[in-house]
């Protein structure tokens, strides 16, 4: 029996069917990887892009090292292939979103986010309810993006593939917290209690220096610490918990698979809830994630849904995180946007998630 089943339309360059997609049905879904590579068009099949626009942060990451060259190595390959390519280096925090816009407004039809998952989602921000695709080119601390879709860390080579990558219209995350004062979307994941308390206490000149390590300081610090509980209502039930995972991607940070179930291409999260406020007591969830046995574990809560509300309590300030950026605290609506953006993948990328299913 088929739960899901669900096609979308546009990218020539891989197939007739860009997005098939099929839940708990493994016999379907094998019978749509024989129809999908019989109507493939071959992967060489180039877009036609006339005004691309490439957006780095000359402060983060690979290319905030004197990053430069290869900013411009990027820049060359995509002229190569035909790109009439404009950069624009963002000028502060949150100035990517307006500058996308601007870009847009005067005729951008490739938008090419170089960076980490932070850039990403400032880019996000000028995006959202577009037509214009988004790629991505890894150069951050996570790269969880990147990392989901398999394209690797080599910068020059995912620019070199860019042509033969295929447009998807996806659905995004929204969070409106500070009561409503903060409103963000996101592309990956939000986080809520630990994990956005790790983010809060990451030393800046120690990630620029060590990158992923700083977020393993912050964590061991909390040891032993005493976590907030708040409450999550999702699907007409209350849960309560100390960390609450809202997921579009498996990948966590780029080191684990915490939400195993959903893709990019799902139209609602993954919810993955731990219980617990003793902070030492995420070393058995931490456990439970290397070895991929966290699901049916006690105290770890896997949902679905699209729309949640999530209620702190009155002594405490629990944050809230969205794509490994801190965006503020509880209270916060989350709730999934559909049809909200256009996003270049690999087509092995859309492979995957079709023989998975």
């Amino acid at each position: 029996m088929i739960d899901k089943f669900s096609f979308r339309s546009t990218c020539s360059t891989c197939s007739h069917a860009t997005f098939l997609r099929c839940s708990r049905a493994s016999v379907a879904g094998s019978f749509l990887w024989f129809i999908y590579n019989l109507t493939r068009i071959p992967e060489n099949t180039p877009i036609n892009y006339q005004h691309t626009v490439l957006i780095y942060n000359p402060r983060a990451g690979r290319f905030g090292r004197d990053g430069s060259p290869l900013v411009e190595r990027a820049v060359e390959i995509l002229r190569k292939q035909g790109h009439n390519v404009s950069v624009a280096p963002t000028t502060g925090p949150g100035a990517a979103g307006a500058m996308v816009r601007e870009h847009i407004r005067q005729g951008a039809d490739l938008v090419v986010a170089a960076g980490g998952d932070g850039t990403v989602n400032e880019v996000l921000e000028g995006m959202v309810h577009t037509q214009v695709p988004l790629a991505v080119l890894p150069g951050g601390t996570a790269n969880v993006l990147a990392m989901e879709m398999s394209l690797g860390k080599d910068v020059e080579r995912v620019a070199g593939r860019l042509d033969r990558f295929c447009p998807h219209r996806i659905s995004v995350g929204h969070v409106a917290c500070n009561g409503g004062r903060v409103s963000r979307h996101f592309l990956l994941m939000a986080g809520i209690g630990l994990d956005a308390r790790v983010v809060y206490h990451v030393s800046g000149a120690l990630k620029s220096r060590t990158g992923k390590l700083a977020y393993w300081v912050a964590g061991w610090n909390l040891l032993g610490r005493r976590l907030a509980s708040f409450k999550v209502e999702i699907g007409g039930q209350t849960h309560s918990c100390s960390f609450a995972l809202l997921s579009r991607v498996r990948n966590y940070g780029g080191d684990f698979e915490i939400a195993r179930s959903v893709s990019l291409f799902d139209d609602d999260f993954e919810v993955v809830l731990f219980e617990g406020r003793s902070s030492l007591g995420y070393v058995r969830y931490l456990l439970g994630m290397a070895l991929n046995r966290l699901s049916g574990m006690k105290g770890v809560t896997v949902l679905r849904g699209d729309r949640m509300t999530v209620s702190g309590p009155q002594d405490s300030r629990v944050y809230v995180q969205v794509d490994g950026e801190l965006v503020g605290h509880l209270p916060a609506e989350i709730r999934i946007v559909p049809n909200a953006l256009t996003l270049l993948v690999p087509p092995e990328y859309e492979r995957r998630l079709v023989v998975r299913a």
